[in-house]
């Protein structure tokens, strides 16, 4: 970059799909290696403690501004600040807002947008639409845990929540497990069922038995692999959707990227809990309110409050970037039904953002914008 002048790119949806943003394989290869990077340390996010999922803005439930917006689902604004270093070396912010009344004007319900930065100007390299990067980077994530943890020979998928976090989840299921024959589907819609269905017949024509089940019973059964992606209410556990210990087959992998609920005595005593990133959700246990399983319903977030309660240990939570670097094993025992906690991070959105913005600046693909030639005020 010939400064003071400073040039950056902006990639469209398109854009992206042109430069692989859709490419789950590489994807997966990605999120493997940041899960390594972020082990050694060679990150940081938001906050005091650097491991903070972002900073978010709310409305309230009442305001005398008659501008102002109130609360309602889903409707937020985040910024999600990052810097990851190794061969990414890459500052960056993924930004979004999100309402689910957008749905009603055809837009999906979070519009993301992500700006690569210069690590040591802050000047803008790229400003990117995220929202595919996003769903795509969100399904790699369990795509590790199913490439470490799954059974080699696992042929059974349960799918909890068809939307389109488990798209891309099974994408990455199928990448690394490709020998999948049954998929398991249980949702609340039938749009959102018949979108799956007809996203699984036109991918993977390979999987043979697609099933629509009544139950999360059903769902879970005989799965070698559960994605758990169903929306839920907070602030009442009880809503969560439950997973009870019976139905879950010998060897299983729980991916839990959204709410899920299990029974504490087999959390303690027989599950394996295993997180992306355990300081994530220490962060989130200092950060929220206790119990802060009633705000963030992931698993893992709960096994951080029977911490503090002092009714488990913090060795019965296992890394994954342990596993990866190899100081903790693939398997403790045979057999065992692993519960994967997902909590999503921006340093997710700045690798695979990256990759796929290298890849636009070699294959010449955006449009190449300007931010001054000499700024006013410098």
């Amino acid at each position: 970059m010939g400064y003071p002048n400073i040039d950056f790119v902006y990639l469209s949806e398109e854009d992206m799909m042109k430069a692989g943003v859709t490419d789950m394989a590489g994807c997966v290869d990605t999120m493997e290696e940041m899960f390594k990077l972020l082990k050694m340390g060679d990150y940081r996010m938001g906050g005091p403690n650097g491991n903070s999922h972002g900073v978010m803005m709310t409305f309230p439930a009442e305001s005398p501004f008659p501008n102002m917006p109130t609360d309602g689902p889903d409707r937020r604004f985040m910024a999600m600040p990052a810097y990851l270093g190794g061969k990414f070396d890459m500052a960056g912010m993924k930004w979004y807002g999100s309402n689910v009344e957008n749905k009603k004007k055809g837009l999906p319900r979070s519009i993301l947008m992500l700006t690569l930065n210069d690590k040591d100007t802050g000047a803008p390299l790229a400003y990117m639409s995220a929202n595919i990067l996003s769903a795509f980077r969100t399904g790699a994530v369990p795509g590790v845990g199913v490439k470490y943890f799954a059974r080699q020979d696992a042929k059974v998928v349960g799918i909890i929540g068809p939307g389109v976090m488990s798209k891309t989840a099974i994408d990455a299921t199928m990448a690394v497990r490709s020998e999948i024959e049954t998929v398991k589907v249980k949702g609340r819609s039938k749009k959102s069922i018949d979108s799956f269905f007809k996203y699984l017949n036109e991918k993977y024509p390979q999987i043979k038995d697609i099933r629509i089940v009544e139950t999360e019973e059903e769902a879970v059964k005989d799965s070698d692999i559960v994605h758990i992606v169903t929306s839920s209410p907070t602030g009442d556990i009880y809503q969560y959707p439950y997973m009870k210990e019976e139905w879950i087959k010998p060897g299983a992998i729980l991916c839990c990227p959204a709410a899920a609920r299990f029974d504490d005595d087999f959390i303690l005593n027989r599950a394996r809990a295993v997180a992306d990133n355990i300081q994530l959700y220490e962060a989130w246990e200092e950060e929220m309110e206790f119990p802060a399983y009633n705000s963030i319903p992931i698993p893992a977030v709960h096994c951080m409050d029977l911490i503090a309660e002092g009714k488990m240990k913090k060795d019965q939570v296992d890394d994954l970037g342990d596993v990866l670097v190899g100081k903790v094993p693939v398997h403790r025992k045979k057999d065992e039904i692993v519960i994967f906690s997902i909590g999503g991070m921006p340093i997710e959105d700045v690798a695979w953002g990256t990759i796929v913005y290298r890849n636009a600046l070699e294959k010449g693909i955006g449009t190449k914008l300007n931010l001054w030639n000499i700024s006013y005020l410098a």
